[in-house]
């Protein structure tokens, strides 16, 4: 039977700053249901949020309309225009992608903060309940939005997350639909007997989601970076230079004011980079790229949303759950293959993993897991790669490679950072090869229109691939979640991105979109950039599950 009762089981705890109100769900073979509602006759639980309070001032608001896309996007920095052209995808693509993108909420900047979302007077609910259940049947979830007058908020626009899950065990995910008037709803697939619980954050108010819209789309530097320069100096002394660099991307690029510059282009992809000037030492000596600081764009009013808070309340959604451990998922028969049995699908493969570090993760997986595979001293850093290991016996050799900058790792050197397009464009392909890549999370700190522009060289070299190597396997690794709410690394940023890459790939045959924001999201590990063991391992079987069809 399931067995919904929260009114007088209520239970929450602390944990990361996040409060966690659930109820309780029982499935057993029965399938029968109880219900028991509180006074008012919902599940009135507070929605778990941030607080929002202090500023003085009013909001006015007009009837949502979605904003019309322009073949030359204008950012709120007036020298700072970028046209379609320059992302290299056509007017109608654009067009697309904005649609795709479409995020509702206030269109005028708030400056009181009594009318953004409240986590004490916002609810959730079930819908119709039922009953009786079976198991594959879906539980419908409705979240009012009410503001801290207690007020149903009349636009959309917050960034939930939900999903229905047992212990540490069984994690299922669910899709926030949001309906654009402060109402949003959720549907919970019920996939096994037994106990389970709801969960729902809300990671960002429609509020919030404002301010990192706008800085997305503004010049502003949030993420800077480190040119190392070395040469000879005076009396055959070795000289070394630190100084800033960064991304130009609009006419004046990403260094501030004052800084500029050395400037260095990729023939092949147009992407330009800029390094303040070394002092003692010429523009050609630059030998190495590490990770910089953050600079903060807020003002006073929005560093107070970000910092003043507590909380508490196409693939197909769901794309798959946890159980015991291991994911199931809907879309792929995915194998759980034991430590022999991947070395045996890895015959005679050679695999590129290119990227970002949650590839290394896979990686260095493979590298523990599979029998005989040894890494190779390339004499590069250990976690900066690039990286190499071989298994002769059964002829697998797996490469990994970070992307080229900006890349926010330890220092490495230049000639080892490559574009992803420009490694597609090196490899031959065929039935042996299999191409894995990642390309998310370093570019959340820099405008939308430079990562469509890095996705469609990439998509541009894939295609080649495929038409010279049609056997080649091919696998997107979508973004994870990382759990970050900040205006540097928001999931919001990255679930973005998600969606670009989606959309742009959509068309193009012969590409697996292996969906690990899910993966990653709706697991009983608290979210990091880099995912624990447990749900690298299913990632990584789920990708095998890909090269070695059951």
């Amino acid at each position: 039977m399931i067995i919904f009762g929260y009114t007088t089981e209520l239970m929450f705890f602390s944990l990361n700053r996040w409060i966690f109100f659930f109820f309780f769900l029982s499935v057993h073979s029965t399938l029968n249901i109880y219900w028991k509602k509180n006074e008012f006759g919902v599940t009135d639980i507070p929605v778990l949020s941030q607080v929002l309070c202090g500023l003085n001032g009013g909001i006015q608001m007009r009837p949502f309309l979605p904003p019309r896309p322009k073949s030359v996007i204008q950012m709120n920095n007036s020298s700072f225009a970028i046209s379609t052209l320059d992302m290299g995808i056509s007017d109608e693509e654009w067009e697309r992608l904005q649609k795709a993108l479409d995020w509702p909420g206030p269109d005028q900047q708030i400056t009181q903060l009594d009318l953004s979302t409240s986590p004490v007077h916002s609810t959730f609910s079930i819908v119709e309940l039922k009953k009786s259940y079976k198991v594959g049947d879906n539980i419908s979830v409705i979240i009012t939005a009410r503001d801290h007058n207690k007020n149903l908020k009349t636009y959309g626009g917050d960034f939930f997350k939900a999903k229905l899950f047992n212990s540490k065990l069984k994690v299922v995910y669910g899709e926030v639909v949001d309906h654009r008037n402060g109402t949003y709803s959720v549907v919970l697939l019920l996939p096994w007997e037994g106990q389970a619980q709801v969960f729902v954050r809300l990671e960002h108010s429609s509020e919030v989601v404002q301010i990192l819209k706008k800085y997305r789309e503004s010049s502003f530097p949030r993420s800077h970076y480190n040119g190392h320069f070395e040469g000879p100096g005076s009396k055959n002394t070795q000289v070394s230079e630190v100084v800033e660099c960064n991304l130009k991307w609009g006419a004046k690029g990403s260094l501030r004011k004052g800084k500029c510059c050395c400037e260095y282009k990729d023939i092949k992809t147009g992407t330009e980079w800029q390094c303040e000037r070394p002092k003692k030492l010429s523009c050609d000596k630059l030998v190495g790229h590490s990770m910089g600081g953050f600079e903060s764009p807020l003002n006073h009013v929005e560093n107070h949303l970000f910092s003043k808070c507590r909380s508490g309340l196409t693939t197909p959604v769901p794309a798959g759950f946890y159980f015991k451990d291991v994911w199931k998922s809907f879309v792929c028969n995915t194998q759980q293959l034991n430590f022999s049995q991947m070395g045996n699908c890895l015959k005679n493969k050679i695999v590129y993993l290119l990227g970002d570090s949650t590839t290394r993760q896979w990686f260095e997986y493979l590298e523990k897991n599979v029998p005989g595979l040894k890494r190779m001293d390339l004499h590069t850093p250990r976690t900066g790669g690039p990286l190499m290991a071989v298994e002769m016996k059964n002829n697998i050799i797996i490469h990994w490679r970070p992307h080229g900058v900006p890349l926010r790792f330890s220092k490495l050197l230049i000639t080892n950072l490559h574009y992803i397009n420009d490694d597609i464009d090196e490899i031959a392909g065929d039935s042996h090869a299999v191409v894995v890549f990642t390309f998310a999370a370093h570019r959340v700190f820099h405008p939308l229109t430079f990562y469509v522009h890095e996705v469609a060289k990439i998509r541009q070299s894939v295609v080649a691939l495929l038409s010279r190597a049609p056997q080649t396997t091919v696998i997107i690794k979508s973004g994870n979640t990382a759990g970050r709410k900040n205006i540097f690394q928001s999931d919001w940023y990255m679930m973005q991105l998600n969606t670009v890459m989606r959309e742009m790939f959509r068309d193009v045959n012969g590409v697996i979109y292996l969906d690990v924001w899910q993966m990653t999201s709706c697991h009983y590990l608290s979210e990091n950039i880099h995912p624990g063991p447990v749900i690298v391992a299913n990632e990584v079987k789920t990708f095998l599950s890909y090269v070695c069809p059951a």
